[in-house]
């Protein structure tokens, strides 16, 4: 798999001083991690997003800082962005450690065929798109393989505990947790109306005048 890199810039400006960032291209960025020296820095807003696109947040980044000889190994942690537009606001970036185990959200990527849905009232529910693994950072892996080939009739399951974690990967997830289940179509319930037999009505007697007649 292609390394992922990233070049960043030390940043000096904070608070509402990042808008004139954001408005020049620039995005602000937060680099944190254990027993490492935090820092502020700031990157192209294009080159970002295109190493989002790429990485996620299950991904490791060789992160080049302006001034610094050796690379870092980093995760993105949190994106920030404007609700209204989608602008990339800020990055939080967290620094690992080759020798130090993690703990990151890796996605789910469903494998195999599944023989329920050859019925076409039959689909598959992705209940976990994600699941929480510990492992040391060499060991990461970029998505979680789930094989549906077992799923063979309607109600089915797949639980945490059949999924497959590569070695040196824990999956931390509850094993009866449900990862992917076949559901079937759910047909509207059509009432029968009971037919009722029309009578026809019998016309209405002339009432027979009491009055007397007069000559």
């Amino acid at each position: 798999m292609d390394k992922i890199t990233l070049e960043l810039q030390p940043r000096d400006t904070f608070g509402k001083r990042n808008k004139a960032l954001r408005r020049a291209g620039m995005t602000p960025a937060h680099l944190f991690g254990h027993r490492v020296h935090s820092l502020a820095l700031q990157g192209q807003t294009a080159d970002l997003e295109r190493v989002l696109a790429r990485a996620g947040t299950s991904r490791l980044i060789s992160l080049k800082v302006s001034g610094e000889k050796r690379a870092r190994t980093v995760l993105i942690r949190e994106i920030q962005r404007k609700p209204a537009s989608g602008l990339l606001l800020h990055l939080d970036l967290y620094q690992v450690k080759s020798k130090e185990k993690m703990t990151v959200e890796i996605p789910v990527h469903v494998v195999g065929h599944a023989p329920a849905l050859e019925s076409k009232a039959n689909t598959l529910a992705l209940e976990l798109p994600s699941l929480t693994v510990e492992c040391l950072p060499t060991n990461l892996p970029s998505r979680l393989d789930v094989d549906i080939s077992s799923l063979e009739s309607a109600s089915d399951v797949l639980r945490v505990g059949d999924v497959r974690a590569p070695d040196g990967v824990a999956i931390l997830n509850d094993p009866e947790l449900v990862v992917a289940r076949i559901e079937a179509e759910r047909r509207p319930v059509v009432e029968e109306v009971e037919e009722v037999e029309e009578v026809e009505a019998e016309p209405a007697k002339e009432e027979k005048g009491t009055a007397e007649q007069t000559d």
